[in-house]
This record gives C-alpha cells, structure tokens and sequence, in this order.
C-alpha cells in the first residue's frame, strides 16, 4: 500500500494545479454568476478528477486530458456565449420578470418551473415577507430573484416625509453589445427608427452602444464605446 502513496501525491499534486489553471483561465463566472450549466459543469468536472485520481487504472496523463478536455468544452461554451449574443439565451438562461406591477405572472412562474412557495421564500431571501411589499420581481438565470420595491416600502420610506405616493418604474435595457434587445425595444414608448435618427443627430451608431437604458419620466442613459463614455439624451 505505501508504493501507492507517492504516485497518489504526485496524482493530487498534478490534478489540484491543473484545476487551479483552470479556474484562471475560465474566469469567476463559475463561481459568481453560477448559472444551473456552470454548478453540473463544476460537479462532472470534480468527479472526474476524483474517479481519476483514485482508480488504480488510471495513470496522471488521464487526469490531465479529463481536466483539458472537459474545460475545453466549458471554455468552448463561454466563448460562444460572448462572441454570439443570441446564443446566450438557449445556454445561460434568461431573466423573467414573475411579479410585474404588483402582479404575479402565472405563466412566467410556469415556465420557469417555479412555485409560489418557491417564490415567497425566495422573496424572503431578499428581506421581503410580504408579496404587497413588490412592485418587481425579477428571477435572474442563476436563480436568484431580484426585487424592486413598491416607493412606500423602499429602503428610504418616502412616507415618512409626507410625500405623494408615486408608481415605482423599472429600468429597460433596449440595446445590448452594439445589438438591439428587440422583445425590450417593444416595452418603451419609442419606435426603432426614431430612436435611430436621434442617436443620428448625435452622432452615434447602434453598434457604438454599449448598453441602453429607458426609464419613465427620465433620459434615456447611453453607454457607448468612445469618448464621453457615458450620455442621457431627452426624446
């Protein structure tokens, strides 16, 4: 049994650097935005290290073709993911908003395989026990639920300056990576082309955007990819 030992350290040794490179070159995503791919990639890839590892059969050169070649696949995935925008739906999931104007969405609750209890303990997660308390709520492709507040429940209670209640609003991202987002295009009170012929005026192009923003009542909010950087525009 002890002969065993010095290969087994060599194997662990070979196998720990081999998942720590990587990590590196996969990036944090793995870890902070751990999507339901990214946790089954993350398990398949530590089972294979430690089958690996502790079959007698299996020599160091499996281990690291196990850990090149299943981080290849991962790697192949994210580079898809990035190079093409409309993949990213099918791979990494989309957000779905389960509570719009106070109003729970049966159907997107459906089809996220989601319940209402689910739901409520999730919204507990985000110091919110009661349902009239949400305004939005918006369950992310990692699972988590982000949640914007009704105004007389927000962090700063405008109820305790006496003022009028106003109808809290959400923020749509209309252009992504140069790109429209066309289903969020439809949510706003303008049309493509004249938002086309005021970008125009400006001397803006779509593909220059880096991320578009529209919220009722204010400016539309520009990040592009020259200088300024940023920029709101009144339409």
């Amino acid at each position: 049994m002890n002969t065993t030992f010095p290969s087994l350290t060599i194997e662990l040794l070979f196998g720990f650097f081999a998942l720590l490179i990587l990590t590196k070159i996969l990036g944090k995503t793995q870890i902070t935005q751990l999507t339901p791919f990214d946790f089954i990639s993350a398990l398949v890839l530590g089972e294979l290290v430690g089958n690996a590892i502790y079959d007698k059969d299996i020599g160091l050169n499996y281990v690291l073709y196990a850990v090149g070649l299943w981080g290849t696949f991962i790697y192949f995935i994210e580079y898809i993911t990035q190079k093409w925008k409309k993949s990213r739906g099918l791979l990494e999931g989309k957000p779905s908003i389960v509570i719009r104007d106070g109003i729970i969405d049966r159907e997107q609750l459906k089809k996220s395989k989601l319940d209402l209890d689910q739901l409520q303990h999730l919204l507990r997660d985000k110091d919110v026990f009661s349902l009239k308390q949400v305004e939005y709520a918006i369950l992310e492709a990692n699972g988590t639920v982000n949640v914007l507040k009704k105004v007389p429940f927000q962090t700063v209670n405008k109820q305790d300056f006496q003022l009028p209640p106003q109808k809290a609003s959400i923020s749509i991202s209309f252009i992504s990576d140069g790109e429209w987002v066309e289903e969020n295009v439809q949510q706003t009170p303008y049309k493509k082309d004249a938002l086309v012929e005021r970008f125009t005026k400006e001397g803006i192009r779509i593909k220059d955007i880096l991320y578009a923003e529209w919220t009722q009542d204010e400016p539309l909010y520009l990040q592009i990819t020259h200088y300024p950087y940023i920029k709101t525009l009144q339409i």
